[in-house]
């Protein structure tokens, strides 16, 4: 009875014979098509010029189509022309008008190559997904033009009639620019984002709204999303971390220009209590310069040392609400000698500190935050909770996001799966009940779900405490998020950054994850089968300039984080990974830096692994989609029955 009741549920949908034939036929069509090709992205931090870049390429895949459509058509030069007009259509066009060239002649070419091209790109689409690619406003004139078959006679005067009209309208600017735009769109058509889209980088929100135009997208929270997401929620030390991480890489413009942070008061109280003091271990690293809002660098190191006081107070507070995170080592205030000038480690060695000079900090009670502390706090959080953009960037990732996700037979994630040594899954207690392995990210993804539908308008433990789960991800010793077993910003300031008791070590996990056995393990707690499923991680940099791989495993461990952040570059001596998986491969792709992209011009293409051939292609039945497309076939069949024997009416 209940399916007969789901049946005539169905029927409402597929209400005659006709319809539901007509949706058994379709979905039967598309189940044997190419299945659509997937791209993962890694650890963006904020670098938009390099990541908008790649993205519109396809990762250089573009630029190789144009060869294979035109190599024997056009010259290598026109090929490249032809490429950045598709990567940058507004900019091309604007230069191609300026140098007189933007010519009736050169416009019906670029059409006629657009169209060609797009064609190529879509082949293995159903029309109906590539008219769904199309703005609505051109939707029918550029669906019309795409199957028009303009070599036949008979349509040769009816295409060249379409393409002379638009260039006496002037339309010929709008319809080549939406002509790129539907080829970029089309070349990628699932996108991946395995975290780490903030931080260090000079526009992380131009990255977050290229995003939210894709179509298909996902992302897998970084411990440097975390940190944004829990701030935007209201998290104070997270707040904190946030500001002291961008003043740390000189960074104003991701905060005031990107988010409209206010930071007037923070300046304020940073240049009156840090007046006289140098700050120079708060110096910034200067990666990028800012394009909207300068500061000079000994004001910036006042306003670095002053949250980041504010934010260890902050944190020291965190702990002492929660003292199931196990975290008391981490109150560095503790350990201060502040008459001395020296810091008392755990193992009792003793180190002169480099910055002496607390005029803040009581040193009877440490954590407590002074009059004009509170004041800077509160302003911060109070202009990142009213930020719009900030709010709207929040809500996507809580939509499109979550601590790991498997499709396709892969898993992804951004940090790691705690392990212990012996390659079990390390235990997290929280409130009586313990989590490991994919119920420990469960729970993370389901509290940071959590705390975004407690009421903003009140303040409450509950709230403060869910949120505290957000700074935990940031920088708790079993984060899956983090993968650490301390965060060690306190000792790299005043202690110094090349010291053992500032290392910070990695969890087993990121040694174990490189053995097969460790890997079918984590894969078989997933629900994955080992002989045909990867992992697809990003967090750590591959240091490709020392001989490390991205691969590892037999195959089934890959680690795209490669350095796109110019901040890695040097470590990494490369400019980071795509992994490419389209229904023939898995491949890498290997990407020079944002300049050497430009310096070449459109005949920029990453290098390219071919690290997985498939001994035949891959179809859209060989996907995910592929059991939920055959159970609906089932169904639609079965109501077809139900139409023929009379059990059902049809709704006419």
């Amino acid at each position: 009875m209940d399916y007969e009741k789901y049946l005539k549920q169905l029927s409402k949908e597929y209400p005659t014979v006709e319809d539901t034939i007509s949706e058994i036929v379709r979905l039967k069509a598309l189940s044997v098509l190419p299945k659509e090709t997937e791209y993962f992205f890694s650890d963006l931090h904020g670098e938009y010029t390099s990541f908008t870049r790649i993205l519109k390429s396809s990762s250089g895949n573009l630029r190789q189509k144009i060869s294979q459509k035109f190599k024997y058509q056009m010259a290598e030069e026109e090929m490249n022309e032809l490429a950045n007009l598709i990567y940058e259509p507004e900019n091309f066009i604007t230069l191609k008008i300026k140098s007189g060239k933007f010519t009736n002649d050169w416009i019906r070419a670029t059409i006629v190559r657009l169209l060609d091209l797009l064609k190529m790109v879509t082949s293995k689409y159903s029309r109906t997904k590539v008219r769904g690619k199309m703005p609505a406003v051109y939707k029918d004139l550029i669906d019309e033009m795409l199957h028009i078959d303009y070599v036949e006679l008979n349509k040769q005067e009816y295409f060249d009639t379409i393409v002379d009209t638009i260039i006496e309208i002037h339309a010929s600017k709008e319809i080549i620019i939406t002509l790129c735009h539907i080829i970029q769109d089309t070349s990628v058509d699932t996108l991946h984002i395995v975290g780490d889209i903030y931080d260090r980088g000079p526009r992380p929100d131009i990255i977050m709204d290229v995003l939210m135009e894709h179509k298909n997208v996902d992302i897998q929270w970084g411990n440097h999303d975390i940190i944004w997401m829990g701030a935007a929620l209201g998290s104070r030390p997270l707040v904190a971390c946030v500001v002291r991480i961008a003043l740390g890489y000189n960074n104003f413009d991701s905060l005031e220009d990107g988010y409209g942070i206010n930071l007037r008061p923070l300046y304020s109280f940073a240049m009156e209590t840090y007046r006289e003091d140098p700050c120079e271990v708060f110096m910034p690293k200067i990666v990028d310069e800012n394009k909207f809002y300068s500061v000079n660098k000994y004001a910036t190191a006042k306003m670095h040392k002053a949250i980041s006081i504010i934010q260890f107070k902050l944190e020291g507070q965190a702990i002492d609400r929660n003292p199931e995170f196990a975290m008391e080592g981490r109150k560095s205030f503790n350990f201060v000698d502040f008459e001395k000038g020296i810091y008392k480690a755990e193992d009792g060695k003793e180190y002169p500190m480099l910055d002496k000079n607390f005029p803040t900090v009581d040193p009877k009670n440490p954590y407590e935050l002074t009059e004009g502390e509170v004041e800077v706090i509160e302003a911060l959080n109070t202009s990142f909770r009213h930020s719009l953009k900030m709010q709207e960037h929040l809500k996507f990732l809580l939509d499109k996001g979550s601590v790991y996700k498997v499709t396709n037979k892969n898993l992804l994630y951004h940090g790691c799966v705690p392990m212990n040594e012996d390659g079990a899954f390390r235990v997290l207690k929280y409130d009586n009940e313990y989590y490991s392995g994919r119920s420990l990210m469960d729970f993370f993804d389901k509290k940071a779900r959590e705390a975004s539908y407690i009421p903003r308008s009140y303040y409450s433990k509950e709230r403060e405490k869910v949120l505290d789960l957000y700074w935990y991800m940031w920088c708790g010793p079993i984060s899956p998020l983090f993968g650490k077993h301390k965060m060690s910003t306190f000792e790299n300031f005043f202690i110094g950054r090349k010291l053992p008791i500032s290392k910070e070590i990695s969890d087993p996990y990121f040694t174990l994850s490189k053995e097969e056995d460790h890997v079918d393990r984590i894969l078989r707690e997933f629900d994955l089968d080992p002989e045909c499923g990867h992992i697809i991680n990003g967090h750590i940099p591959v240091k490709y300039k020392d001989g490390q791989k991205p691969i590892s495993a037999n195959g089934k461990m890959y680690v795209i984080d490669g350095g796109i952040s110019k901040a890695y570059q040097p470590t990494t001596g490369i400019a980071g990974y795509t992994l490419i998986y389209n229904s023939h491969y898995l491949a890498l792709a290997e990407h020079s830096n944002y300049e050497v992209m430009q310096s070449v011009h459109g005949a920029y293409t990453p290098k390219l692994y071919i690290t997985e051939r498939f001994p035949q292609r891959l179809l859209v039945k060989d996907t995910d989609k592929g059991p939920i497309m055959e159970e609906k076939i089932n169904d639609l069949t079965n109501l077809l029955d139900a139409y023929k024997q009379g059990t059902i009416k049809e709704n006419r």
